[in-house]
């Protein structure tokens, strides 16, 4: 069982940058690949980034390259998804998940979610 805490969210104004991070329980965060994913209201949840579980491997979804970068310190048991140049569709709920496949972007591929942080890019 891997529990998730996200932290990090709330109000920035265009451009604006926040770090999410994503406190993991347990002893075998190491093992998970992590994920970051959002869902803003009305819309379906998407893919936003993810890492393998040594940290080696990422991919991020086209509107974020460039301005996202997502990283982990398996020795804290944390993910993180720095913000940068942040626009008002970036506005969602953003939830970190773990799973033991290889990084995925499918949201299936992920075991144990977090409860998600707001997110909400002024104009």
């Amino acid at each position: 069982q891997v529990q998730l805490v996200e932290s990090g969210g709330g109000l920035v104004q265009t451009g604006g940058s926040l770090r999410l991070s994503c406190a993991a329980s347990g002893r075998t965060f190491s093992s998970y690949a992590m994920g970051w994913f959002r869902q803003a209201p009305g819309k379906e949840r998407e893919f936003v980034a993810t890492i393998s579980a040594s940290g080696s491997r990422t991919y991020y979804v086209d509107s974020v390259k460039g301005r996202f970068t997502i990283s982990r310190d398996n020795t804290k048991n944390t993910v993180y998804l720095q913000m940068n140049s942040l626009k008002p569709e970036d506005t969602a709920a953003y939830s970190c998940a773990a799973g033991l496949t290889a990084p995925s972007t499918q949201f299936t591929d992920y075991d144990y979610w977090g409860q998600g942080t707001q997110v909400t890019v002024s104009s």
